[in-house]
C-alpha cells in the first residue's frame, strides 16, 4: 500500500530519534510510548534502538477511538481513577536504567467536545498517578527524548482544506524539515545546532542575570530566577551521564524562574492546545510569583481547571527564549502541539521546575531546590508569550539591564 509519507525520511527521523534525541545506550532498555497510528515509526525506532545494541525496547500505544469510548460510555467514577500500576512499573524501569521515549502525534482536539469537567478530573487523575515517573524525567535521572508521527488527524487540524493524503506529507514534510532529517547528514546537523545553543547558554550562565523583563504588546512582566539557576539548551547530560536531546526538535535555551519572583503582566502569543481543548488569547497577572488574574478568550474555563490543579500550578517552573526567526516559527504553521509551537516562540511553563537547571541540580535534595525558588506541582504546561514585538532585558543583581532580545531577536553578542 502506497503511503504519503517518505518511509527513508521516517527510518532517518527514527535514527535520529535514538542516537540524537536518546543517545541510547548498549544494554539500555527503552520504554517507548505512541499513538497505535504511528506504529511505522515505533517499529522504525525499535530497530533503530536495536541496532544500537538496547536491551529491550517496550512499547505502550494509546488509540483515539478508546479514549473516546471513555468519555462516551464510562462511569463518572472513573475519571477519577487513572493507571498507576503503569506509571509505577514506569518508575520502577527508569530507576533500573531504562530510557525513555515519547512519539506524540494525536489528534490535538480530540477531548474538545467532551465534559470539560471530566476531562479536568482525568488529567487531574493522570498527572497524580504520573508523578514518580514523571520526577525522572523532570529530575532528568534518564535520558528521555520526544519525537512525533503525522498521524492523519493532527494533520487534518493544521491543513483543512488539503486532502488526507497531501495533508499527512505536508505534515510530514514540516517535522523532518524541523527535525533536520531532510539534510545530507542530519546527526552533523544536529551537532552544529547543539553548538549554537550551547553559545547562547554559555553566554546566559556567564551573564548570572536575576530576572528578566519581557515587554511587547499585553505584556510587562519580571520574570526572577531562581538562585542557583543555570541555563540549558539542546543536548544536556542526564544524571544517569548520558548526553541526549530531550526534544526532537528544539530550538530553546531555559531556566528556571524563582517562584516568588515573578511580577507584571503577559499575553500569549499562540494558542495552547491542552487536554482536546484550544485556549487562546490567555492574559494573567502575577503578584509574587502567583497567578492572581487569569482570562483567556476562549477556552476560559478549561485554563481556571488547570491553575486549580495544585499549588504550585499557578506559579512558574520553566521560562525559556527563543527567536522569532527559528524555522519553526517561520514556516508559519500552528502545530497545535506543544513540543513544535514551544519551539516557535519565548514562553514559560506553569507547575513543576527542572532541577538539572540549578548548578549541581543533581546533588540538591528537594527541599533545597525549594529554598532556591525552584517550583512544585503536578503538571507542567509550557504557552508561548514571545513574537516579533519581543523585547527581553536581563537584570543583574545590581540592577544593571542588558540587552537579551530585540524585536523578537537576540541582542546578545553571542
Amino acid at each position: 500500500m502506497s503511503t504519503p509519507i517518505d518511509p527513508d525520511a521516517l527510518n532517518r527521523l527514527a535514527d535520529v530519534a535514538v542516537n540524537v534525541g536518546l543517545n541510547l545506550q548498549p544494554g539500555q532498555d527503552l520504554i517507548l510510548t505512541a499513538p497505535a497510528e504511528a506504529l511505522p515509526l515505533v517499529r522504525a525506532v525499535a530497530a533503530a534502538a536495536y541496532r544500537a545494541g538496547a536491551g529491550v525496547v517496550t512499547p505502550i500505544l494509546s488509540d483515539p477511538g478508546v479514549t473516546l469510548a471513555r468519555f462516551e460510555h464510562g462511569s463518572d467514577d472513573s475519571f477519577d481513577t487513572a493507571p498507576a500500576w503503569l506509571y509505577a512499573g514506569m518508575a520502577d524501569a527508569y530507576n533500573k536504567g531504562a530510557a525513555r521515549m515519547a512519539i506524540v502525534g494525536e489528534d490535538p482536539m480530540l477531548l474538545s467536545e467532551q465534559d470539560p469537567e471530566k476531562v479536568a478530573r482525568a488529567g487531574k487523575a493522570n498527572s497524580i498517578a504520573y508523578k514518580p515517573a514523571l520526577e525522572k524525567i523532570a529530575n532528568f535521572a534518564i535520558n528521555w527524548s520526544i519525537a512525533s508521527y503525522p498521524t492523519l488527524d493532527w494533520a487534518k487540524r493544521i491543513f483543512p482544506d488539503m486532502t488526507d493524503d497531501d495533508a499527512v506529507a505536508a505534515l510530514a514534510d514540516a517535522i523532518f524539515a524541523a527535525s533536520r532529517v531532510n539534510t545530507p547528514d542530519p546527526v552533523a546537523a544536529w551537532d552544529a545546532h547543539n553548538a549554537a545553543l550551547a553559545t547562547r547558554t554559555k553566554w546566559l550562565n556567564e551573564q548570572r542575570f536575576s530576572a528578566l523583563h519581557f515587554t511587547s504588546p499585553g505584556t510587562d512582566l519580571t520574570v526572577g530566577l531562581a538562585d542557583g539557576h543555570e541555563w540549558h539548551g539542546g543536548a544536556s547530560e542526564a544524571q544517569n551521564g548520558v548526553v541526549c536531546n530531550p526534544n526532537i526538535p528544539t530550538e530553546e535555551v531555559f531556566t528556571t524562574p524563582h517562584a516568588d519572583r515573578v511580577n507584571g503582566t503577559v499575553r500569549s502569543t499562540k494558542p495552547l492546545s491542552h487536554q482536546g481543548s484550544l485556549i487562546d488569547e490567555i492574559e494573567v497577572r502575577f503578584e509574587n510569583g502567583v497567578i492572581v488574574e487569569a482570562r483567556a478568550a476562549k477556552g476560559e474555563a478549561v485554563l481556571q481547571k488547570l491553575l486549580d490543579t495544585d499549588e504550585g500550578a499557578r506559579k512558574l517552573g520553566e521560562v525559556a527564549l527563543v527567536p522569532h526567526s527559528s524555522p519553526i516559527s517561520q514556516s508559519g504553521l500552528l502545530f497545535y502541539n506543544t513540543l513544535y509551537d514551544e519551539n516557535a516562540a519565548c514562553h514559560i511553563a506553569l507547575g513543576q521546575c527542572y532541577s538539572k537547571c540549578f548548578l549541581d541540580g543533581a546533588s540538591l535534595t528537594p527541599e533545597q531546590i525549594a529554598d532556591q525558588g525552584g517550583n512544585s506541582s503536578m503538571i507542567h504546561v509550557d504557552w508561548m508569550i514571545g513574537g516579533p514585538d519581543t523585547d527581553i532585558d536581563g537584570i543583574t543583581a545590581d540592577g544593571t539591564r542588558v540587552p537579551v532580545f530585540r524585536g523578537g531577536e537576540w541582542a546578545s553578542p553571542a
